[in-house]
Formats: structure tokens, C-alpha cells, sequence
């Protein structure tokens, strides 16, 4: 596989749960970066969860030992290039959606995602870690 990957949400999440596949393909991979947007999206969950603290506490680790990619000015024309080339598809996806697919086309990697909706997205390479 060697190649440089952006995790997608639900791929942490099944980190997280030890997925034997995520794993696996996490110790092939070059270069794995993780969005800031997924970050949030961990906390989010993390805070309503029964397990707020711990779960909170592990996303933390996670980030430690993370490269965490932030959005800039390039991301924004990235989002609005996407999100108006969906418009006019008339083929909307969840917006932090859309700025997980900006950073990856700013930095050039394959966004690794169990969610189909990427593939609506020109010049997006995806794989499904499954």
C-alpha cells in the first residue's frame, strides 16, 4: 500500500475499537495525517458520551502522537471550489464533509473513509479501509 493517507472520522473510530483492518492498513501506510475537523468531530462525540473524561482522554493520546493537519486560506478555496461543484451536481454532503476533502486535496492524499459521499468528489482519492 505505502502511500500518504488523511483518516476520516469513522476510520479513528474503529482505531479506537481495535479494527483489525484499520490496523493493519495503518502499518502499511508512509504518512498518516489526521484533520483538525476529525478532531472535533471525536470531541463532540466524546463529550456526550457516558465516558466523557476517558474517552476525551484517549483522543488526547491520539493527537499526541498525531500529525494534525489544520485548515488556511488554501482549505477555504478548496471548500468553496467543492461544496459549489456539489451544488450544481445537487449531490450535497455534511459539511465538515466537505472540509475533510478540502484538506486533502490542498495536501494531496488519499482520504480513507467508510463513507460513500466522497466519491461525488472530482479528483478526491479515496479508500475504504474495510
Amino acid at each position: 500500500m505505502n502511500g500518504k493517507y488523511l483518516l476520516d472520522t469513522n476510520i479513528v473510530i474503529a482505531l479506537f475499537a481495535n479494527d483489525s483492518a484499520v490496523k493493519d492498513n495503518l502499518a502499511q501506510a508512509a504518512e498518516v495525517f489526521v484533520p483538525s475537523i476529525v478532531i472535533g468531530e471525536l470531541c463532540f462525540g466524546a463529550r456526550k458520551s457516558a465516558r466523557a473524561q476517558a474517552n476525551l482522554k484517549r483522543i488526547d493520546e491520539f493527537i499526541a502522537n498525531s500529525v494534525v493537519l489544520g485548515c488556511d486560506v488554501e482549505t477555504a478555496r478548496r471548500y468553496g471550489e467543492i461544496k459549489d461543484a456539489l451544488r450544481i451536481k445537487g449531490r450535497p454532503i455534511p459539511e465538515n464533509d466537505i472540509w475533510i476533502a478540502a484538506v486533502a486535496l490542498q495536501h494531496e492524499l488519499t482520504l480513507t473513509t467508510r463513507d460513500a459521499h466522497f466519491d461525488e468528489i472530482e479528483n478526491l482519492k479515496v479508500t475504504n479501509w474495510q
